[in-house]
């Protein structure tokens, strides 16, 4: 599925040029599910936190059972190879991945000795400043591990994901914001969530129902460093429809503002445009420090 433009393919050793097939019919993760991936960004000539990325998809690869083959600093390696192929100014999607290519007996558990690995790389725009989101209420859940595989980035979680995103399109609204089991907000269809309330800065506490991503973290880390205490915290709808501000983080986009949840407009107001902001500066600051 490509959702890109000039894909690269890193795969049996070496980059190839495009949209390379790399799955045979009966591998493990072609029938049965078992792919992991993660995904980092470059844009402006910077790749921040590839090395988080790749050290990530490592670890989904042993909690689907799998025994990743390449190690973090090589993967980093190896990616910053690939993208070297690429203008300083393209945008480009990183997408290492692993899955399963035989089984044991029963053929459900995939083997540990056979892992297949690739990375795909892709240009896709980063998404103009002033690009926001829209929230409905879904009455899909996030699962808990004793029902699937979530502290994993997995393939087979997404389903669930496509049929929250469908409902909420269905209703004429951009995205779904997500309860866990217990019916407190977890995490958008496609992102972490955070709002702002009184001049406070709130955000559901990872319970393993919903991956706590690395963008998240940094986006905390980055206000701590401007001296904003990010309150980690059990957060319901209704928290949400009283917040001053909400916005989205993740890799693809980094920080989406959000302009209504349901019936409940939001401003696109000064603690996402500093965010933002602050972002672009951390990671272009980065890049002067390993130079």
């Amino acid at each position: 599925m490509a959702t890109g433009s000039n894909i690269r393919t890193y795969f049996n050793g070496t980059w190839q040029d495009g949209d390379v097939a790399i799955m045979r019919a009966a591998d493990h993760g072609s029938w049965l599910g078992s792919g992991v991936f993660d995904g980092a960004r470059m844009f402006n000539g910077l790749a921040p936190d590839l090395r988080p990325h790749c050290a990530r998809v490592n670890r989904s690869a042993r909690a689907l059972m799998l025994t990743p083959t390449v190690g973090t600093d090589e993967m980093t390696a190896i990616i910053h190879e690939g993208l070297a192929a690429y203008p300083k100014d393209a945008a480009v999607y990183i997408r290492p991945m692993y899955w399963g290519i035989d089984g044991d007996l029963t053929a459900i558990v995939p083997s540990p000795d056979t892992t297949g690995f690739a990375i795909c790389l892709e240009e896709i725009p980063m998404a103009p400043p002033d690009a926001s989101a829209t929230l409905t209420r879904t009455r899909f859940r996030r699962p808990v591990m004793d029902d699937a595989v979530v502290n994993a980035k997995a393939g087979c979680l997404y389903p669930n994901n496509a049929r929250m995103l469908a409902e909420a399109r269905s209703k004429g609204f951009s995205n779904a914001l997500v309860a866990d089991a217990m019916g407190n907000v977890a995490e958008t269809a496609t992102a972490n969530i955070f709002m702002i309330r009184d001049g406070e800065v709130l955000t559901p506490i990872p319970n393993g129902t919903f991956l706590a991503g690395i963008t998240r973290a940094r986006h905390i880390s980055n206000l701590a460093a401007d001296g904003v205490t990010v309150h980690e915290t059990v957060l319901g709808f209704d928290d949400f429809a009283t917040a001053d501000e909400v916005f989205m983080t993740g890799n693809m986009s980094k920080i989406t503002p959000v302009t209504a949840l349901d019936d409940r407009q939001y401003q696109i107001g000064p603690f996402t445009r500093r965010l933002r902001d602050m972002y672009w500066d951390w990671a272009a600051s980065e890049a002067a420090a390993a130079a």
